[in-house]
């Protein structure tokens, strides 16, 4: 059995089943969260090209875009710290506490980066 993935631009990857929840785990633990949250970035997204096609002021156009930005920014950094959780740390085992507190340190760096 296998599973696909839609990525940006409409890309198809299969997966087999095993290595998808391996993979992807914390995301489709979360994934009534994260739909939601793609769906206000597509809002977002949507309103940029509303400003745009009615040929608003700059100044507008910057701002929906920036608030689409900070959305996705945000996206990613829960994502990439969800990655960091479950991959990176052997979610198999406990992790120490060095290793805790490194993977702390490059989620706050990468929090702090997509800011």
């Amino acid at each position: 059995m296998q599973i696909r993935f839609t990525i940006l631009y409409r890309v198809w990857y299969s997966f087999p089943l095993w290595i998808a929840k391996t993979i992807m785990s914390h995301t489709i633990n979360d994934k009534q969260k994260l739909l939601l949250r793609a769906k206000r970035i597509q809002g977002q997204v949507e309103a940029l090209v509303r400003t745009l096609s009615e040929e608003r002021d700059c100044s507008e156009v910057l701002q929906v875009m920036s608030a689409a930005r900070g959305a996705m920014n945000s996206l990613m950094a829960e994502l990439l710290e969800g990655h960091i959780r479950s991959h990176v740390l052997n979610g198999k085992q406990k992790p120490t506490s060095q290793q805790k507190a490194a993977a702390d340190e490059v989620i706050d760096m990468v929090k702090s980066y997509l800011k």
